[in-house]
């Protein structure tokens, strides 16, 4: 079996740590920094950091943090919102992001993908797909979740998979900050249309949400933020119930 990653999600606005409910409603949940300081030294594999921010929609207040947060962090780092063209990749990468994420910038220029996967690799490009159940599927939103895009989510994974991105990032808005358990529906119809690494996120509440995600095949990893903002839950623990189930994790 694949080892599985665990990844805490960080929602950056203002230049602090904060947990939204269905992409609204946020609260302020502490330090960037030293959140990050504890995951990388509770054994987290992977920390993902992105700019929220509804007032400041560029890579900005990213940059101002980001090598704090690598001098800090034995873990790769990757960090989106508000990535417009390649400089804002160059730089990242250059302050100590290990991959970007883009998400609303891949509706309107696919050829932008392919551009950051050509100079940096695929492995340094993470697309994040936003979506919300409806009658027929799922809508896709960018710009946090404020815009409603018109492309079929079915299109829109085989394009953005075809432009070159190395792995996805599939939250649903619908279960975001719930924590009554990850979207499993979504995530299959996912996992059965690309071929890339699938990040699940959106809903986790507890150590069975997590387990019920990983046992999707092509589920790769797990976004998680409320379960380790709001209970005495961390990843070292989350980990050692797993591997009680056989689950295998990366090595970092």
């Amino acid at each position: 079996m694949l080892k599985k990653r665990l990844i805490p999600l960080m929602l950056l606005d203002e230049g602090r740590l904060i947990k939204t409910v269905k992409f609204g409603g946020s609260r302020d949940v502490g330090d960037p920094v030293q959140s990050a300081k504890v995951y990388s030294d509770q054994s987290a594999d992977e920390l993902v950091v992105l700019n929220v921010s509804r007032i400041n929609r560029s890579v900005a207040p990213i940059i101002k943090i980001l090598s704090e947060l690598s001098r800090n962090c034995f873990m790769p780092i990757t960090v989106g919102g508000g990535i417009a063209n390649i400089d804002d990749v160059r730089i990242l990468i250059r302050s100590g992001a290990d991959k970007v994420v883009v998400n609303s910038v891949a509706y309107q220029n696919l050829d932008f993908l392919t551009l950051i996967a050509t100079e940096f690799g695929s492995q340094a490009l993470m697309v994040g797909i936003d979506c919300t159940k409806n009658s027929d599927g799922w809508s896709c939103f960018s710009n946090c979740g404020s815009n409603k895009e018109e492309v079929e989510l079915d299109d829109h994974l085989l394009r953005v998979q075809s432009a070159g991105a190395g792995e996805l990032l599939i939250q649903s808005i619908d279960r975001d900050g719930v924590m009554g358990g990850l979207d499993l529906e979504l995530l299959k119809y996912v996992t059965n249309r690309v071929s890339i690494p699938v990040i699940g996120a959106g809903g986790v509440g507890n150590y069975h949400h997590l387990l019920a995600g990983y046992i999707i095949n092509g589920i790769d990893a797990i976004g998680v933020a409320s379960l380790f903002h709001f209970t005495d839950s961390n990843p070292l623990r989350a980990k050692a119930m797993l591997q009680n189930h056989k689950l295998s994790f990366k090595v970092i």
